[in-house]
């Protein structure tokens, strides 16, 4: 009990002292050591590390998981060492509410045959982002946390015990200064010897702790890439899917702009705007032929005699089939639109080579 309270006494005297001191300090009544400019610079480093590795951090979570409530609940069984429950994606309900309205309202209607295709492209989405919300959280998100959870919590322990050794130091140099009998400066100066001790050795532990912030930048890069390479997996795979899907509905014969009953006086009788209001929506120029005539081939298709426009590719586009034109990024095309064409393409024209091509991929010029 007696040791207990030597040094519970002890203690209250070094808090006190250190408390003294740190405000002496801030009144400009007290001399500080400063450190070298080049531990500053790894500290403030070190800090602008820890605020962005947060800030990014939180914003992934958010990216990763709009809804705050299922982050806020996701923390909980995470503190908890809780399994977190599998969680329902926006595409994959978005798929069942599809397929359960194509059940009810008929599966054999254009309608509900249209809804099981866009049903199963959904719940493919759906799926495509549950991998990649599972891979970013592994390979970028777990990384990051470890880094404000281990590695920082240790620097700033050791920054807080560095102060506290520095605080030592500046109050022995103030004993020192002012002792006046030899005894009482030779004990003054045997205090500072060890401090000075006690805050070098503290000082070189913190810097080595500090400079350790390079190797975690490198590592946060390589989990940078790893998340850069998972989304651009995540959203070729939605290109994929959704391209599959556009086609898929194209080849439906039920799809429709406009009404699927015809109320209107056939083509031969009607204006080329009503004609495009009522045709098919198809991904061949052969269902922009008129019904009961063959339809062209698409290198025998003329162009109109005005109405053609150059056009700047801007993405690299692979043609899915012969009907289509395969484009490079940056290069100039002749484009134009033929009647009851669907309006998400053109015809583009590139030497003797012809073909449709995406709207979307194109800027058009004057």
């Amino acid at each position: 009990m007696d040791f207990n309270m030597k040094k519970l006494a002890s203690d209250a005297g070094i808090f006190f002292t250190r408390a003294v001191q740190f405000t002496e300090e801030k009144f400009g009544q007290a001399e500080k050591t400063e450190l070298d400019a080049h531990f500053e610079s790894l500290l403030a480093r070190a800090d602008s590390t820890k605020n962005w590795t947060e800030k990014i951090l939180r914003q992934t979570e958010v990216l990763l998981q709009p809804n705050p409530s299922a982050r806020v609940e996701e923390f909980l069984y995470e503190k908890l060492d809780r399994k977190v429950p599998s969680r329902v994606t926006n595409g994959e309900l978005l798929a069942q509410y599809m397929a359960e309205a194509a059940s009810e309202l008929g599966p054999t209607t254009p309608y509900g045959k249209t809804l099981i295709k866009v049903a199963e492209a959904e719940k493919r989405l759906g799926a495509a982002e549950r991998d990649f919300i599972h891979t970013a959280s592994i390979n970028f998100l777990t990384p990051l946390r470890n880094f404000l959870e281990g590695d920082w919590k240790t620097i700033s322990k050791e920054r807080r015990l560095l102060q506290n050794r520095r605080l030592d130091l500046d109050a022995s140099k103030a004993r020192l200064k002012k002792a006046k009998a030899a005894e009482a400066k030779a004990t003054a100066e045997q205090e500072l010897r060890v401090a000075q001790t006690e805050f070098d050795r503290q000082a070189e532990v913190t810097r080595l702790l500090l400079e350790g912030i390079s190797s975690t930048h490198v590592n946060h890069l390589r989990c940078l890439h790893e998340f850069v390479e998972s989304q651009t997996t995540y959203y070729a795979q939605c290109y994929r899917h959704m391209l599959d899907l556009q086609k898929q509905l194209g080849r439906f014969p039920g799809t429709f702009v406009g009404t699927t009953e015809p109320t209107s006086p056939t083509l031969s009788s009607t204006s080329p705007t009503t004609a495009a209001a009522t045709m098919p929506m198809g991904p061949s120029v052969a269902d922009l032929a008129p019904p009961g005539e063959a339809a062209l081939r698409l290198e025998e298709v003329a162009p109109p005699a005005s109405g053609t426009r150059k056009a700047r590719v801007l993405y690299d586009y692979e043609a899915a089939d012969s009907s289509e034109l395969a484009l490079l990024a940056d290069e100039l095309i002749t484009v134009y639109s033929l009647p009851g064409m669907d309006p998400d393409w053109l015809i583009g024209e590139r030497g003797n080579k012809k073909g449709k091509v995406p709207v979307t991929y194109l800027e058009l010029l004057s």
